[in-house]
């Protein structure tokens, strides 16, 4: 059923999340108002006997309450770091304490939305999206063995979501008893929206096609839950063991107080610009002086 995300700051937002063909849905998701802004958290674990499902809710419960105890003067994106790593011990512990839960992980995207910007990180395949009128903006990179041959241009991204091997993670939470995590700060405008979901939801398609769906112009409740059934659809037709999905959309009725850099290629027009610009004035006073000296010399 899909949930509405209900914040303090000027956007709509809604999230589900569903079994699939699975006997368990190991994906779990969380919503929470911090000091430091809206914090939405998606988690896919991974680990039999219910290790994958109690990975995801640990790691979920435990991001959510760190950043919730946040001082506002902190540093949001440290704390963003801080509490993927708590989570990342909370995980860890849990399965060296617990014979059946031994080697449970979890991924893990989180989105920190305030007035100033939008602070993300990820851990693992599941993914964040930023897409601007129908365009992707952003997009985080799977920390996956297909992507890392994506990196080195050895096959392509949709090789990569074909490949057998496209579930095989490089990082994850809970597999080691630390891990690194990177955030990035990005700005946004009235209007776009940000997509957080597991490889179940983001996976069954080419990514054109799921852009072009999950960038329709409805309510928000609406393309979740038309998307989802979409999704659901096509992977039922390639088996019944298909994947728990989960996505979280968010849709900013505001523009953010940061202000996105300039790409390479606007500087480069800019410099071109500058430069004819030049180029042009020098010409015109090298003109309107061999005027003058011609004048003169009549």
């Amino acid at each position: 059923m899909v949930e509405p995300i209900r914040s303090k700051y000027d956007l709509t937002g809604c999230l589900e999340s569903r079994q699939g063909g699975r006997s368990e849905n190991q994906d779990f998701a969380g919503v929470a108002e911090t000091p430091l802004g809206t914090l939405i958290v998606v988690c896919d674990g991974m680990g039999g006997m219910n290790g994958g499902s109690t990975a995801s809710r640990i790691a979920v419960t435990a991001i959510l309450e760190y950043c919730q105890k946040a001082d506002v003067q902190e540093n949001p994106s440290m704390v963003l770091i801080k509490a993927i790593q708590s989570a990342n011990t909370a995980v860890w512990e849990t399965g060296m304490h617990n014979t059946e839960l031994q080697g449970m992980g979890t991924t893990v995207t989180a989105l920190l939305l305030n007035d100033i910007c939008a602070i993300v990180a990820h851990v693992g395949d599941s993914r964040i999206y930023q897409l601007r009128k129908g365009k992707k903006i952003y997009r985080s990179f799977d920390h996956s063995m297909v992507f890392e041959m994506v990196k080195k241009k050895v096959i392509t991204e949709e090789q990569a979501r074909l490949s057998a091997q496209s579930n095989i993670i490089m990082k994850a939470l809970g597999i080691k008893p630390e891990i690194d995590v990177n955030t990035q700060k990005l700005s946004f405008r009235k209007g776009d929206r940000f997509i957080l979901c597991s490889d179940g939801y983001w996976g069954v398609m080419p990514e054109g096609e799921f852009i072009e769906l999950v960038s329709k112009t409805d309510r928000l409740e609406k393309v979740l839950e038309s998307s989802c059934n979409t999704i659901e659809a096509m992977a039922k037709k390639k088996g019944n063991e298909y994947d728990n999905l989960t996505a979280a959309i968010i849709e900013t009725n505001y523009t953010s107080k940061l202000q996105p850099k300039m790409n390479k290629t606007a500087k480069i027009i800019i410099a071109i610009l500058a430069v004819l610009l030049i180029i042009s004035v020098t010409i015109n006073i090298l003109g309107c002086f061999i005027n003058a000296e011609g004048t003169i010399g009549v």
